[in-house]
């Protein structure tokens, strides 16, 4: 029941890095699997792929390694056959050599799969996510699988028409993008690595600390539906965290950094609205397990102040900032558990 419902897009009609990069995006969305399941996938088949170095990779419009898309096709599920014509397209792009006559399109192949092509940069269509589990994420308000565009990568590629922002005002990746999330009161602060300052709990959690001390985790959003997101932490040590909102024990309403990331965990789900004048940029965060409003313990502006969950109320330190950034170099993802000391 896990099995994807249509072919496989194909890379054959891609003729730059950034056309194959969107191919790699158009697989994984194919795939119905995570960062993390394509980790797992992978290191059952004795392939290093850390989800980290996924991430970055699809980020970019640059050619990825061979050894890259042959671990990454394999974890999408694809088959020796299937995955050749992918290394074959890398060769020959990484060549310089034009697209062979007579390569098939995905609409010429017949595949009722559409492929989206953004080249790479920002915005980029909302990605297609459908699953055949029950009760996962993804595919929100898609009717049938007939209603989706079938089109190759320089038929999309030609279209005029903007995309639909997957979340409303800030222009994400399909994937995902990489970001920093800034209290709009304090914007040299960053929402970061931190701890509990009353000392009732004792593991990591998310607090406003200075942006140029927070190199690492790095902030990577996913989108799980529309205007909703994980916000996953990517630790040069400690691997990928999703921030939880945890709602009991000494830690309730804190935002503790988890490594069992689960699309569908609701408490790692937030909801991203604008706020404020449509011109300004400025967000609330909500947690969809519960609908409240992420904001600043005590509405605190010190350096360290927590963050936590809370009723909406409109205050100034509910008040978030979404700055969309480069992929930072590939991290070496570790196994620890994140956050504890």
């Amino acid at each position: 029941m896990d099995e994807p419902l249509m072919k496989p897009p194909q890379p054959t009609q891609a003729s730059t890095p950034a056309e194959f990069i969107e191919a790699l995006r158009a697989l994984r969305t194919w795939s119905g699997l995570t960062y993390r399941q394509l980790e797992s996938k992978a290191a059952a088949q004795s392939d290093a792929l850390p989800a980290s170095t996924m991430a970055s990779t699809l980020g970019r419009t640059t050619l990825p390694r061979e050894r890259f898309v042959d671990g990454f096709t394999r974890a999408c599920g694809l088959g020796e056959e299937e995955i050749r014509p992918w290394l074959q397209t890398l060769r020959r792009i990484a060549a310089d050599e034009p697209v062979p006559a007579g390569a098939e399109s995905d609409s010429e192949r017949g595949d009722d799969k559409g492929v989206s092509a953004d080249g790479g940069s920002v915005p980029a269509p909302a990605p297609r996510r459908w699953r055949r589990a029950v009760g996962l994420v993804g595919a929100v308000g898609v009717g049938a699988v007939g209603a989706l565009v079938v089109s190759s990568l320089h038929e999309v590629s030609r279209q005029t028409e903007p995309p639909t922002m997957r979340v409303t005002g800030l222009r994400m990746l399909d994937v995902g993008s990489w970001a920093r999330i800034h209290p709009a009161r304090t914007p040299e602060l960053c929402v970061s690595e931190g701890r509990d300052r009353t000392g009732r709990y004792d593991t990591a959690i998310a607090a406003q600390r200075p942006c140029t001390k927070a190199v690492a985790p790095q902030v990577f959003l996913e989108p799980v539906g529309q205007n909703r997101v994980q916000i996953q932490w990517h630790h040069p040590k400690h691997s990928i965290g999703c921030l939880t909102v945890m709602l009991e024990g000494p830690g309730r309403d804190l935002l503790e950094p988890r490594d069992d990331c689960v699309d569908t965990n609701r408490a790692q789900q937030f909801r991203i609205e604008p706020f404020g004048p449509p011109a300004a940029a400025h967000f609330r965060i909500r947690p969809v397990t519960t609908g409240w409003c992420l904001s600043l313990r005590d509405q605190g502006t010190m350096t360290g102040a927590e963050v936590v969950q809370g009723r909406c109320s409109g205050a100034a330190d509910q008040d978030f900032l979404i700055e969309l950034t480069l992929p930072p170099p590939a991290a070496t993802a570790g196994r620890s558990l994140f956050g504890k000391s």
